[in-house]
């Protein structure tokens, strides 16, 4: 009953934040048009804001990027107990945020791709997972343990 619960408040956030990152990213911006650019060179956009943003720009962008992808390291362990892992997280959010990007840079006038938001959010995504997600998926998938497990030798504990 309540693993049934956990996962359904987890549905209910994923649903939630879904709605949220379309909003965020899939919005025209017609003001910046003009300002738009792609970039497939990892790290460029980063320094560019690093470089010449203000601190409030730097914030925004590069801090709203890795929060973005908090909620998947938090929620992805919970909805799918085979996506546990931080490769498998990594690779989740990549591929996701990697899909979004594209659509933004194909379809959205005043939007672009730009890889260094994929790793900006993929990094969350792993930051989100290792003080979350975690937890809160063994919490709600606890370890399986299969038949060859039960073929090793059990250790005793010393009565030392």
């Amino acid at each position: 009953m309540v693993r049934t619960a956990a996962v359904l408040a987890a549905l209910v956030g994923t649903i939630a934040f879904s709605v949220a990152l379309a909003r965020l990213t899939l919005e025209p911006s017609p003001a910046s048009e003009a300002l738009t650019y792609s970039n497939v060179h990892p790290g460029r956009s980063i320094r560019a804001y690093l470089d010449h943003g203000t601190p409030t720009q730097n914030l925004r962008q590069l801090g709203g990027n890795l929060l973005l992808g908090v909620p998947f390291g938090m929620l992805l362990p919970v909805l799918l107990p085979q996506a546990r892992g931080l490769v498998r997280v990594a690779v989740g959010t990549t591929v996701v945020m990697t899909l979004v990007e594209l659509v933004q840079g194909a379809l959205v006038p005043g939007r672009a791709f730009d890889v260094d938001d994929v790793i900006l959010n993929t990094t969350g995504a792993l930051l989100g997972y290792l003080f979350i997600g975690r937890r809160l998926g063994r919490a709600v998938h606890p370890r399986r343990h299969h038949w060859w497990h039960r073929l090793r030798p059990r250790r005793r504990a010393s009565a030392d």
